[in-house]
């Protein structure tokens, strides 16, 4: 592969447990396809930071009343511009503009909604389908300076 001619698209489906193992693994993954693309160290961060937020409140949120390995589906798809994921839980979603705005005063001891800033922070594109309990998340490789 040349300098001038970037990877083919790198794309998966995966099935990821609440067990720490499966979830290291999913994210391992991912981080290797990014870095295939030599992203840099700051965007693997968000990456995988966004990526962790959104697996952990499917877990902690979307699957709270199901059975402890009912599993989410991971989806992405890395290319040398974008990163596209998408994690859906089996829960019966929610409504995100329902969440308390964890920068408003009244909120700052609150422990919810900061991973959801944080996404929404580092992400492009950061968004739930109608039900809530899929979110599509896009992040953009940085212009080089």
């Amino acid at each position: 592969m040349s300098e001038l001619t970037p990877p083919a698209p790198d794309s998966a489906t995966l099935s990821v447990t609440n067990e720490p193992e499966s979830i290291r693994t999913a994210e391992a993954q991912v981080v290797q396809a990014i870095e295939r693309y030599h992203y840099p160290k700051a965007s693997l961060f968000a990456i995988r930071l966004s990526l962790h937020e959104a697996m952990s409140n499917a877990f902690r949120h979307g699957h709270s009343k199901l059975p402890p390995h009912t599993p989410v589906r991971l989806t992405y798809h890395v290319k040398d511009q974008e990163v596209h994921l998408a994690i859906e839980d089996q829960g019966p979603g929610f409504k995100p503009e329902n969440v308390p705005d964890p920068t408003l005063d009244e909120n700052l001891e609150r422990g919810s909604g900061r991973g959801l800033l944080l996404i929404r922070s580092y992400m492009a594109h950061a968004q739930y389908n109608d039900k809530g309990n899929r979110l599509e998340m896009v992040y953009v490789r940085p212009q080089a300076s």
